[in-house]
């Protein structure tokens, strides 16, 4: 089998799983490919001639994954999100284990599904996402948590909230599908992948591979009008499904257009782009192909 594994050096701790994964994996006749990237290297460089390898491991945070899937993306080639970076949502979304041997086995099994990716312009540039894109306070916090994340991991997000407890409200327009709706608050989430840290769902329903976003406003007028929403979020696991209260808007859509006044910073996946809206955002449907485990394909398979 032939392995492309691109591997980011500044992401996460820097621990190396991936190199456990490649001894763990490695059999007679294989070919792993190793090249890694500090950030200086553009990850597009490093997956030239990757439709001659049977597939793709992205080694990385979400950010690096979703590089990754949106370069690939419609080509049919499975990949592996390797969890080297903080909070590792997409395997936590997928079900798939942390421990590089059972990684390097999920490979081997060689289950895949095919998953929606989404699309974000700002300012001329675009970006793939596979969790969630959005404007304004989860941006916010994307930026503060940067310097802390190496040091403290997921709990670098609860940080950066805590020392933002009264972020900036806009008024929004937002364009969806056909329909223009207008509505104000602390920012805009576009829900691919709905399960965030500490295993809190932004939405009751988890489904990738539907061909819409989730587009959740966050309606309250300062943060801690969000606890109630996040606490129905941590009850969802109970199999409750409790409302998730007026501070949140849920609509659905294909494409998204957004105009905040005042503007707001634009992240993806964890990644602060410095850019602000107005953005706009389209659905991928199943572009990017991944490895699952048994449970993951027990999730997504139907």
């Amino acid at each position: 089998m032939k392995l492309l594994v691109i591997n980011n050096l500044a992401s996460g701790f820097g621990e190396g799983a991936v190199y456990d994964f490649v001894r763990s994996f490695a059999r007679d006749g294989d070919e792993v490919c190793l090249r890694s990237t500090d950030g200086t290297t553009d990850v597009g460089a490093l997956l030239a001639g990757a439709e001659g390898f049977d597939a793709v491991v992205a080694s990385g945070g979400d950010g690096t994954v979703a590089t990754v899937s949106y370069l690939l993306a419609n080509s049919g080639i499975p990949i592996l999100p390797f969890p080297a970076g903080t909070a590792n949502l997409l395997t936590l979304n997928l079900a798939s284990p942390m421990e590089p041997h059972a990684l390097a086995k999920m490979v081997r099994e060689g289950r895949t599904l095919d998953f929606d990716l989404g699309e974000i312009e700002v300012a001329g540039r675009r970006f793939g996402f596979g969790i969630m894109a959005g404007a304004g306070y989860d941006a916010a916090i994307m930026h503060g948590a940067e310097p802390a994340k190496r040091l403290f991991g997921p709990m670098a997000y609860l940080s950066a909230a805590i020392a933002n407890p009264l972020p900036q409200k806009s008024r929004f327009s937002i364009e969806l599908d056909d329909t223009t709706i207008e509505s104000e608050g602390l920012g805009i989430l576009l829900v691919n992948f709905s399960k965030i840290q500490f295993d809190i769902t932004v939405t009751h329903e988890n489904e990738p591979r539907d061909g819409v976003f989730d587009v959740v406003v966050l309606k309250a007028q300062n943060a801690f009008e969000l606890i109630p929403a996040v606490l129905a979020g941590l009850l969802d696991r109970g199999g409750d499904f409790p409302d998730r209260t007026e501070a949140l808007e849920l609509h659905r859509a294909r494409t998204v257009h957004v105009v905040a006044d005042p503007p707001m910073e634009v992240q993806y996946d964890g990644e602060a782009t410095r850019l602000t809206t107005p953005f706009s955002a389209r659905i991928l449907p199943r572009a990017a192909r991944f490895f699952v485990s048994e449970e993951g394909y027990e999730l997504f398979g139907a």
